[in-house]
């Protein structure tokens, strides 16, 4: 494969289309169906049920978003703020922080919530870009008390209630994301319903998405980009089913880019995933030979970003490229909050 460059990823988006809020009913945004022989198909998104075959296997991540934003100051007074990217035991975690000055290993920073309770947390040390931090108590609930939802930067207004739920899968179950696995976002109860009496199978993944999910690809090669890393789980039942389905030809669609990721990050052959859980670096571009999926859902990704890459590696860079003019031309509403798409026939490693 030719060496690949960021500046092959790039592409002029119009600010108003950055999506703010989310639509009032999830199943009501737009879906562009790219389809594989050419050409594209405006819909919405409770047209999924007819792109979608009785007997295809969606996959889900179903990883909880915590309340992740932290804000509060220095014990010596300066402003700081935290975003948890992962919790790595009962009572620690590591974080981004912003501060006026880098705080050192020993440093209190407090947090109060609106009730007036106050949050003590050290710095205990650094792990690269990440500050290492240790909570009285343990961080779970007390990132629910003082904590606030994590919204993604190019959203520029602050959390507010309604986001609690709002970026928030339905099927939202085991808590540790920083970031919501956003294509999931779409899914109603209802939806989902009607999709298993259209004859659909589903399964459950997890990957927790990290804070880094939104860090930039600095390196102009790519193949000099080191990806963040992040954990995943698949039980038994769910290799079983993807193993069955790929034996028997049936489509593993995938909803979202983490539940894709987790999925080539457990495949061990074509066609073949084990159960487990681990972390993954696998970083998607084109050129990749997918073993697991067969089609994906995802919505419209930040200009060279790693998931444009992953993405141009199921559909190609030009026409990636090609149907997010069309999807600007038409005023698809982009990224977290915005609308999705369709892409099918991924290329399959022998």
């Amino acid at each position: 494969m030719p060496e690949q460059y960021l500046s092959d990823f790039d592409f002029d988006l119009p600010q108003e289309l950055i999506a703010q809020f989310p639509l009032e009913q999830r199943d009501n945004c737009r879906l562009l169906h790219v389809i594989p022989s050419g050409g594209y198909e405006d819909l919405r998104f409770h047209d999924i049920r007819r792109l979608l075959r009785p007997g295809d296997l969606l996959v889900m991540n179903n990883t909880f978003v915590i309340k992740a934003r932290l804000r509060g100051h220095k014990a010596t007074g300066g402003a700081a703020e935290a975003l948890v990217e992962r919790v790595t035991g009962e009572r620690t975690a590591i974080a981004m922080m912003h501060a006026s000055k880098s705080p050192k290993p020993g440093t209190e920073v407090i947090f109060e919530n609106a009730g007036g309770e106050v949050l003590t947390v050290r710095v205990t040390g650094r792990q690269g870009e990440f500050f290492e931090l240790e909570f009285p108590d343990s961080i779970l609930p007390l990132l629910d008390r003082f904590g606030r939802t994590p919204l993604p930067p190019y959203i520029e207004r602050d959390a507010n209630a309604a986001d609690e739920s709002t970026y928030q899968t339905v099927y939202a179950k085991i808590p540790g994301a920083v970031a919501a696995p956003t294509a999931g976002l779409h899914f109603t109860r209802e939806l989902l319903d009607e999709l298993k009496k259209d004859g659909i199978d589903e399964a459950y993944v997890t990957l927790h998405v990290g804070a880094g999910t939104f860090q930039p690809v600095r390196e102009e090669k790519i193949s000099e980009h080191h990806m963040h890393s992040e954990w995943y789980s698949v039980s038994e039942e769910v290799a079983e089913k993807v193993n069955r389905a790929k034996k028997e030809g049936r489509r593993v669609v995938a909803v979202g880019t983490t539940s894709l990721r987790t999925l080539e990050a457990a495949a061990v052959a074509p066609g073949v995933i084990q159960p487990g859980s681990r972390d993954t670096t696998l970083f998607v571009t084109p050129g990749y030979r997918f073993r697991t999926i067969d089609a994906l859902i995802t919505n419209f990704h930040l200009p060279k970003s790693t998931l444009v890459m992953l993405v141009s590696a199921i559909a190609g860079r030009e026409r990636i490229l090609d149907a997010y003019r069309h999807a600007i031309e038409n005023k698809y509403r982009f990224f977290s909050y915005g609308d999705a798409m369709f892409l099918e026939d991924a290329p399959q490693a022998k």
